[in-house]
């Protein structure tokens, strides 16, 4: 007999995750218990639950298993629904366990709000953004229960999971031999990550996979067809676990690679095919690759609205689009129209595309690789203004540094929004083993900190680097104790222009300058980072101006423990370029395509840079 919360504990154990984010309560005192007995699975104690839910997120980023996460019932569950709506939106998988009070507490269809000290009904609440929760209320089906959510979380279009587990469920003995498990074959729950099992069933995958072979084919003869091919690359292919394939796929098809703000470390900068990162808020000549391309091959990325700009029909115009994604609902977008979609894994898509290499043929696409490299040229993110500013430090002259002296294996942690996730995607230069992400779905202030946690502990006490913005960092500024208790190499840039930068320009921009809540003139105040990163015992450092900010970073990175740097920067900074819109003869505001970025070029060398020629505005 074994019970169940050490059932559950050992069953996790079988994983291979080495941590489990928690943060103790009474509701969930037996599992507490249970993890803290574990000798495969240390668990780490953040201050608060939504950091523990970042944390758990970014250490299956880095991972690529299952973050592991441990609450207790009521706000131990509601405050760290902010890091599994993340997981849920960036498809990364987690496991998340609630303690809950006894059945016997429980409401239970007396109409009341609440019975049981804290209770709450967290499962309702996070069904939406979880691929499947679940309360336990038999001790006897805990396996079944394991079972399916970790099927769940793992297969498919990855995702969260939550089971919700009652003190006397938690208690209760059970006969580990005589537990009941889930198969993916059963019942109707066959048809949500697979398309059933059995004769039928692999009649079915017989077919899809003969569908899959045939789109493979049609998209090779697309390519060799094409003059300006171009492959954007998504973190579905790191999801997928295809980064070796991905890397014979690159090699093999000799065509210009793009990457997703997601997926910006799959191939370092220096690579000879890769062309930047284009997007709404992207790297200019990665834009003019993609608008110029007449072949566009997405595998792994979901497209987003920042990926394609708001103009839907100036996007890749005269490309013939081809979409890979896994889950078929992103094919169906109104913003990507693809005319080749491709409902399949990442990997096992590029598996067919290489077993049909011999029938992709290797053309002359020299000039449009030189007009690539012309655009690199011409438009470098890094420019000499941005070096030469004085008073302040410049956040792309800091992004510059930190992005130079960073290390091979080192890991980037960005901050959630604003400037600071802008700049770091526009600028960073990733280098050979680096893992570099940021919260592009959700993008959450307070992701930072505790995600530097999180994939400093996955990558086995890696240096672990972070920029982050002075509201962001504030906003889970408590686990700073959590970096000094562990004595982590996390060292955090922290951007301080006293406020909301991104919220203070819109206002600027949109309301005239009437500003609510962005700086100390309209009610918010942030308090001093360096006294509080010192309060908390960690190493501090300043950078004041541009003159201090190379020699600052190397010292920053050099040092062995961790560091907070705060870096005095001006609220106006504005991340360039970006895309524009325009107002059209009806008077509503339009989007214009990628290739129309602020600042604006002249139109003769707009006109020059475009292979395609020029969109038709509607003036």
């Amino acid at each position: 007999m074994i019970k169940v919360s050490d059932y559950i504990i050992q069953y996790l154990e079988k994983l291979g995750v080495a941590h489990m984010f928690m943060l103790p309560g009474g509701g969930a005192m037996h599992l507490n218990d249970s993890l803290g007995r574990s000798q495969k699975i240390q668990y780490v104690v953040c201050l608060h639950e939504q950091a523990c839910a970042i944390a758990a997120e970014a250490y299956a980023r880095v991972t690529n298993k299952p973050g592991l996460l441990m609450v207790t019932t009521g706000p131990g569950g509601t405050n760290a629904i902010t890091g599994v709506a993340a997981a849920y939106v960036e498809s990364t998988p987690m496991v998340v366990l609630s303690g809950q009070v006894k059945l016997a507490d429980q409401i239970r269809g007396q109409g009341v709000r609440q019975q049981g000290m804290q209770e709450l009904d967290i499962i309702s609440i996070v069904k939406p953004v979880t691929k499947y929760a679940a309360m336990v209320t038999e001790p006897e089906t805990i396996k079944y229960h394991l079972d399916k959510a970790l099927y769940r979380a793992t297969s498919g279009r990855k995702g969260p999971v939550w089971l919700d587990i009652p003190l006397d469920i938690q208690a209760s003995m059970v006969d580990e031999t005589e537990l009941a498990g889930w198969e993916p074959w059963q019942g109707a729950d066959a048809q949500t990550d697979g398309i059933g099992y059995g004769q039928a069933g692999a009649q079915k995958q017989e077919i899809r996979k003969k569908g899959l072979e045939k789109q493979a084919l049609q998209v090779i003869d697309c390519l060799n067809a094409s003059e300006r091919p171009v492959l954007l690359a998504g973190n579905g292919i790191r999801l997928s676990d295809g980064i070796e394939v991905f890397e014979e796929l690159v090699s093999c098809l000799q065509i210009p690679v793009l990457t997703t703000w997601n997926g910006i470390d799959l191939i370092e900068d220096s690579h000879p095919l890769f062309f930047g990162r284009p997007g709404g808020m992207g790297q200019r000549y990665a834009n003019f690759m993609q608008q110029n391309s007449d072949f566009f091959l997405s595998i792994g990325a979901r497209m987003n609205l920042l990926q394609t700009g708001y103009n839907f029909d100036g996007f890749a115009r005269e490309a013939v689009k081809v979409m890979v994604d896994i889950d078929g609902n992103e094919l169906k977008k109104i913003n990507v129209r693809p005319q080749i979609p491709i409902c399949a894994d990442a990997k096992e898509f590029m598996e067919l595309l290489l077993m049909h290499k011999d029938k992709i043929q290797r053309k002359d696409r020299s000039g449009w690789a030189a007009y690539g490299n012309r655009m690199k040229e011409k438009y470098p993110i890094v420019q000499k203004a941005h070096w030469e500013q004085e008073g302040y430090a410049n956040t792309y002259a800091l992004l510059d540094a930190i992005t130079e002296q960073m290390e091979e294996n080192d890991i980037y942690v960005s901050g959630s929004s604003g400037t600071c996730i802008d700049i770091s995607m526009q600028v960073f230069r990733v280098k050979k083993g680096q893992r570099v992400f940021a919260t592009k779905g959700l993008a959450s202030m307070g992701f930072g900190v505790p995600a530097t946690i999180g994939a400093c502990l996955a990558g086995n006490g890696r240096r672990t680097v972070c920029v982050n913005g002075d509201g962001g960092f504030q906003m889970n500024i408590q686990e700073l104790e959590t970096i000094r208790r562990l004595g982590l190499p996390i060292k955090i840039f922290v951007l301080n222009n006293q406020g909301y930068a991104q919220i203070h320009a819109t206002q600027k921009n949109i309301f005239q300058g009437h500003y609510v809540a962005c700086d100390e003139s309209s009610h918010l105040t942030l308090s001093p980072i360096s006294g509080v990163a010192a309060a908390y015992g960690l190493k501090t450092a300043q950078i004041r101006n541009n003159g201090e900010v190379r020699e600052k970073v190397r010292e920053v990175l050099a040092y062995e423990g961790p560091v907070v740097c705060e870096v005095l920067v001006p609220m106006e900074l504005c991340a360039l370029p970006k895309q524009v819109s325009y107002k059209r003869a009806d008077g509503q505001m339009e989007s214009l395509p990628l290739e129309y970025m602020n600042p604006m070029l002249p139109e003769e060398e707009l006109r020059e840079n475009m292979l395609v020629g020029m969109y038709q505005m509607d003036c």
